[in-house]
């Protein structure tokens, strides 16, 4: 028996480890940029991991692409949430709704596509299944596949808890992306004591502030539109109305202080244009306001959250966030 004490303990050790593993979360950035179609920033799109739940918030262009180079298939994704209506953060769901039912390794699923989002989402899904009926009844008839795999479970939620199982709690919070652009919703996702905010898109709202309040993670948009724009693109100035400047921002994150603010969604816009975040411009003017540790998103970047906040560069490397030391 003395002999037996050594391996419990190291079965003990694994036991804890893997528990240890469990509770943590994983935040990926799909996409961290807008409607343009940027090769170096896909529109709009996060994945988090929560012990056995993989979630997504909004479809933007490009998120199947990302999944598939995270090694994640699309059909294994437990439940889907938009923050708002407009293309660029829904543009990917049929892709990410049909490419995710094909019977392959990247897709086959089997159940329904659970899905949640502002008023207006359940009749989205309705009429996409109208559009694509045609190739839904070509491939179950040809290739097999079950109904429920392409059927939506889809409801249109209001702000409160809207998704709750395996220990993963989901919220919706309204926020201001405009007058005419309600409602529009941002989510946290709370899981063993650990709390991920996303803003959505919005204006600068006390309500992310309240929500991410001492967050692990505080993801939130920003816009950078150069002025010189606003004469022959006059809807530039609307955009840049609807949108957080980086001052504000920094605004949000001290007084939300959450142990790391990230930039995703960056809405920028730049004569002459470019491919590229102005990223040292951004800091600059953030740092008007707030001082704590921020990550300026990229496609690909990853987070995970145990008792304290680790950052992973697009390539998998760590990585070390932005901060005013020197």
């Amino acid at each position: 028996m003395v002999g037996l004490k050594p391996v419990a303990l190291l079965i003990a050790t694994l036991v804890c480890a893997a528990s240890a593993r469990a509770a943590e979360m994983r935040v990926t950035l799909l996409g961290t940029g807008t409607p343009t179609p940027r090769l170096s920033a896909f529109s709009a799109s996060t994945l988090v991991e929560a012990g056995p739940e993989k979630l997504i918030f909004d479809f933007g262009r490009g998120s199947t692409i990302r999944l598939f180079q995270k090694k994640i298939p699309i059909g294994t994704i437990t439940a889907h949430f938009i923050t708002h209506l407009h293309s660029d953060h829904v543009v990917g769901l049929p892709d990410m709704w049909l490419t995710g039912w094909i019977g392959t390794p990247f897709g086959s699923r089997k159940t329904p596509m659970v899905i949640f989002g502002p008023k207006g989402t359940v009749a989205m899904t309705e009429n996409l299944t109208r559009a694509f009926s045609e190739d839904i009844r070509i491939r179950i008839a040809d290739e097999g596949y079950s109904p429920a795999g392409v059927a939506f479970d889809a409801k249109d939620v209001e702000p409160g808890p809207v998704y709750e199982k395996n220990g993963v709690k989901v919220s919706a919070i309204e926020v201001n992306h405009g007058e005419k652009i309600k409602p529009s919703f941002g989510y946290v996702v709370e899981y063993d004591g650990k709390k991920v905010v996303l803003s959505g898109d919005t204006k600068p709202d006390e309500r992310v502030v309240k929500a991410a309040d001492g967050a692990d993670l505080l993801i939130h948009e920003v816009a950078v539109i150069d002025p010189d724009l606003f004469k022959a693109y006059p809807n530039y100035r609307a955009i840049e109305n609807h949108h957080t400047s980086p001052e504000e921002a920094g605004k949000i994150f001290t007084q939300a202080k959450p142990k790391l603010a990230v930039y995703s969604h960056i809405v920028f816009a730049s004569q002459p244009p470019t491919q590229d975040v102005p990223e040292d411009a951004l800091l600059q003017r953030t740092r008007t306001t707030y001082q704590g540790p921020l990550v300026i998103g990229r496609d690909l970047m990853s987070f995970v959250i145990s008792d304290h906040v680790e950052s992973f560069a697009p390539d998998g490397s760590p990585m070390k966030p932005l901060t005013t030391d020197k």
